[in-house]
């Protein structure tokens, strides 16, 4: 089977409009996925151009498919059924590396048809390097890259109005776009470029702040053969993600305009403030996360599939969602309705569930202490000070996180991933001075000491809160002599 090209599929290219920081699977599945459907359905007519922006050898770019490739998209839909969708990506025209085509990446300034600037660097791509000059070829840090691209096409329209982008960053820090607007406008200024050209920046490009969701898992290897053989062709650069997907967008009515957006049926939400939504998705996506590894873990699961799959875990997060985690939100995510939360709340339950999404409990585990205190503290406080006492669930969660960061129980052992201080901690509060016949209610309520007094990790007091030392202790203790299933049936 020959490899993926336009000439013997008939497909011509759009003009290119949109150029793009980074060819990995999440843009690829996430955004040129939705540029795509957007081509398709509402006439945008947009081509991709994909700048590879690392210096990293690759056996084979995306020239080689033509600009060609498959999304798999598969997951349970709004409806609740198994979705499972394949779709053959052309928005992408070519690929070039801004190492070895800098040239070609600054004639790409030139474009009169150019209209946005889309990147996904990772999350230290939005960075500051002082060292970095403009007549670097090209500058390390990917800002300082962007700053000389856009320096370049004012220079090319002699600084027209018209001639101004929309840049939309994907990168997982808060606020991205007004992030990298800042730094942008700080090489301009270290390098002394004309006040023509930040005027310029200020007034005729549109930086955006977004939020985006979708797991991506990528290139499945595993499924390689059976997949092109159902394909009848083989992809070098099939990529996979599950079907929930939203893209949350802060800025002005002109941008939703000009990505042409209506009737599309796609999760693309334009926002005056991205914060609800980041509270929402961290609150519910991430806290849920957060208070299952342990306890799903402890329980013998691996995967959150399984442990969902499980009717007590099942009924353990409903009733964490309901009763713990959307109350404490309904305040703080102003803007957002307890109805709108639990219909997130849902589309979560429903992609823990996609049985095509195999996320592995220890590797969601890595820096639990840090999660829970950003995750799930702000809902635990919450609680505490509307109902006058404990969130049994949340607390729960934190004695089973207690107890996973031992490392072992009933003979099974397993890794802890997190910052030294925590390890180191844990392997003194657990180890240090144990003796064989210790009484394990002493050395439970010396865990629970040790982990409620980080007021420093906390950012508050919890040992001095009213009975939660003695219900960490009673949890922890329940889960050494009892196991985590029986100690979670009796909170259940």
């Amino acid at each position: 089977m020959d490899f993926l090209n336009r000439k013997d599929l008939n497909i011509s290219q759009h003009p290119e409009r949109i150029l793009q920081f980074g060819e990995g699977n999440f843009l690829r599945c996430f955004f040129d996925w939705q540029i795509d459907i957007l081509n398709e359905k509402c006439g945008l007519d947009a081509g991709v151009l994909v700048v590879k922006p690392r210096n990293t050898p690759r056996p084979l770019d995306l020239n080689s498919q033509d600009g060609l490739y498959t999304s798999i998209i598969r997951g349970y839909d709004d409806e609740g059924l198994l979705r499972n969708e394949k779709r053959l990506i052309t928005c992408i025209n070519r690929e070039i590396s801004v190492y070895s085509q800098f040239d070609e990446y600054l004639a790409a300034a030139a474009n009169p048809k150019l209209r946005f600037i889309i990147s996904n660097t990772t999350e230290a791509g939005i960075v500051f390097n002082p060292d970095d000059k403009y007549e670097d070829r090209p500058q390390s840090s990917f800002p300082a890259k962007l700053t000389r691209f856009l320096h370049q096409r004012y220079l090319d329209f002699k600084g027209s109005a018209g001639s101004g982008l929309i840049l939309i960053p994907c990168e997982l820090i808060d606020y991205n776009g007004e992030a990298l607007k800042e730094i942008v406008l700080k090489y301009a200024g270290i390098w002394e470029l004309e006040k023509g050209f930040t005027n310029w920046l200020l007034s005729s490009n549109t930086f955006c702040s977004t939020l985006v969701d979708r797991i991506v898992t990528g290139y499945p290897d595993d499924e390689v053969q059976v997949l092109t053989d159902e394909l009848g062709y083989k992809d070098n650069f099939i990529t996979a993600g599950e079907y929930f997907h939203l893209f949350v967008i802060q800025g002005p009515a002109e941008v939703q305009e000009a990505l042409k957006l209506s009737g599309s049926g796609l999760d693309v939400r334009f926002a005056d403030d991205l914060k609800p939504y980041k509270q929402r998705k961290v609150g519910i996506l991430n806290g849920c996360h957060t208070a299952l590894v342990p306890v799903a873990w402890l329980c013998g699961f691996e995967t959150v599939g399984a442990a969902v799959a499980d009717s007590r875990l099942s009924e353990f997060l409903s009733r964490l969602l309901e009763a713990e985690i959307i109350p404490g939100l309904v305040s703080p995510v102003a803007g957002l309705t307890e109805a709108e939360l639990m219909q997130y709340a849902e589309s979560v339950i429903a992609r823990f569930k996609n049985p095509f999404i195999n996320h592995q409990l220890l590797s969601i585990s890595l820096n639990s202490m840090t999660k829970f205190k950003t995750r799930l503290l702000p809902q635990f406080l919450e609680y505490n000070l509307t109902n006058g006492k404990l969130p049994p669930l949340i607390s729960l969660s934190l004695a089973a996180l207690a107890v996973f960061y031992r490392g072992e129980l009933d003979e099974r052992t397993w890794p802890v991933s997190d910052d030294e201080e925590f390890i180191e901690l844990f392997s003194r509060l657990w180890k240090d001075g144990a003796q064989p016949n210790e009484d394990p209610s002493l050395r439970a309520a010396s865990v629970a000491s040790g982990i409620l007094g980080l007021d420093a990790h906390w950012g508050v007091s919890l040992g001095s809160m009213a009975g939660l030392q003695e219900k960490l202790t009673e949890n922890i203790l329940s889960i050494l002599r009892n196991g985590m299933r029986e100690t979670l049936e009796a909170c259940l």
